[in-house]
């Protein structure tokens, strides 16, 4: 299936196509492969901050991969009004870390969970429950900028991976040249397959990058001894463990619920961007349906994952990277990859096994990944906004915000602690700012006014495609 160039990219494989399905479960691997450790990781993060002991870490590992695999599922297949029938991969994301980390230790983890709880339905819900008259407050200009954002300001994150993480910090190996190597291996075999190749071999690309450098992980610790590869949590790991309901219990802290409320918030626009990131490659933003479905996605099972002890779900920016750079749309693909995720949710021998690889060899790819979603931001930004004056001005400022506080997160330090949690998201500066700006400035784009002219109205309508034309 190929599109016009001027409406999307050229698709090898559709929304509704079904590749075959050895080849369905080789590129759902692709998707678990580049999102797995990020999405663990938010697990780790929290739980070593907070001092939880190997076994309660091991079971919120777990849990994340479990919600994260039926999220991604319900993601794809939908149940009801759940769900947005598109290629969206679901999984723990790192707006939620410093709230869960500060509230578990000032409260404990069942304050943390009691917040998820109630605002995760209530937030998330409402927004998607009124996502058509909120609508408006979101074209693409907003929604591309919430995406450029995203990627943007996760290519530290990449970078961090790929000087070997922290496990490299804590060795004294931080951006040592085997940890830099093998990223760059990671790197260049991804992009060589994908710019150099035909059919399966690109389609592959980044799941075959992350193969070879593990290959040669495991090479190095032969020859060299680097101890990169670590399979000590393989031996101490049970082969199949349920969920247990109400693992951590629940309070319900006012502060905690307001500063969860503030980050569903985040996370509904992060959604939203990313929604806008996928069918940018059909070359038209998600209707109604599809906001509205993925919004209750979001929050019903971060809600529900909550009362089995695991952090909000959300949509991961890398996938959609994926989805960009390989050409490869079908939300069946997706749906293999949720099916994946929760069989290793429900595995803790194998999630082990796949949490294995180093960080390095996840940062090759992350990078390309996270590159590719501010790249598909700015295309959605290019295809439906005309770049006047006015816009520059939006993009300008919000992006100036957005990654001022990325860079420089202790400019803020004077503010109060509330202030500093909710102001210092660079998604929350980036998209209150457009959101703001493209509001109340007269524009083709602001909901309150629509200042153009009819020469600008007609020369932008001439060079933006419809989406309703596709």
């Amino acid at each position: 299936m190929t599109n016009d160039p001027g409406d999307g990219i050229e698709l090898e494989y559709g929304l509704d196509e079904k590749p075959p399905m050895a080849k369905s479960i080789l590129l759902g691997l692709q998707h678990v492969a580049v999102m797995i450790v990020p999405a663990t990781a938010v697990a780790y993060i929290v739980a070593g901050n907070v001092g939880l002991d190997g076994a309660d870490t091991a079971y919120i590992v777990q849990m994340v991969l479990l919600f994260s695999g039926l999220a991604t599922v319900i993601q794809a297949y939908t149940i009801g009004p759940v769900g947005a029938k598109l290629p969206i991969v679901m999984g723990s994301s790192f707006t939620f870390v410093g709230a869960a980390t500060t509230i578990g230790i000032e409260f404990g983890m069942a304050a943390v969970f009691g917040a998820i709880l109630v605002t995760g339905f209530v937030v998330e819900g409402f927004i998607g429950w009124q996502f058509k008259r909120i609508k408006p407050f979101f074209p693409p200009l907003v929604t591309g900028l919430v995406v450029v954002i995203i990627g943007l300001y996760l290519i530290p994150v990449g970078m961090d991976y790929a000087a070997g993480g922290s496990a490299a910090q804590d060795a004294g190996e931080f951006g040592a040249i085997q940890h830099i190597g093998l990223a760059a291996l990671v790197l260049a075999i991804a992009v060589g397959l994908n710019m150099l190749t035909r059919g399966v071999t690109r389609l592959l690309s980044v799941l075959v990058a992350i193969a070879a450098g593990y290959a040669a992980a495991l090479a190095l610790d032969v020859v060299y001894g680097f101890g990169l590869v670590d399979f000590s949590s393989v031996g101490s790991a049970d082969a199949i463990a349920f969920p247990s309901p109400t693992h951590f219990g629940f309070e319900f802290e006012p502060i905690a619920i307001l500063v969860f409320a503030f980050l569903f918030l985040v996370s509904a626009m992060e959604t939203v961007g990313d929604m806008s990131g996928v069918t940018a490659a059909e070359g038209r933003n998600p209707d109604d349906r599809e906001f509205r479905g993925a919004l209750f996605n979001d929050g019903s099972l971060s809600s529900l994952g909550s009362i089995f002890g695991t952090f909000p779900v959300t949509s991961f920016s890398q996938n959609v990277g994926i989805v960009t750079f390989t050409g490869v749309m079908s939300r069946h693909v997706v749906g293999i990859s949720g099916v994946i995720l929760a069989i290793l949710g429900l595995s803790p021998v194998t999630g082990a096994l796949v949490t294995t690889i180093p960080s390095a060899v996840f940062g090759g790819a992350v990078l390309l990944m996270v590159g590719m979603v501010a790249a598909s931001g700015f295309r959605l930004i290019v295809l439906h906004t005309e770049l006047n004056r006015r816009n520059m001005v939006i993009v300008a400022v919000s992006l100036g915000l957005g990654l001022g506080i990325a860079t420089t997160p202790e400019a803020i330090s004077g503010l109060p602690n509330a202030a500093q949690t909710f102001f210092g998201e660079p998604v929350i500066l980036t998209a209150l700012s457009a959101l703001m700006l493209n509001t109340i400035v007269p524009g083709e784009q602001s909901p309150l006014f629509d200042a153009a002219s009819p020469e600008d109205t007609s020369s932008a309508d001439a060079a933006v495609p419809n989406p309703g034309d596709d």
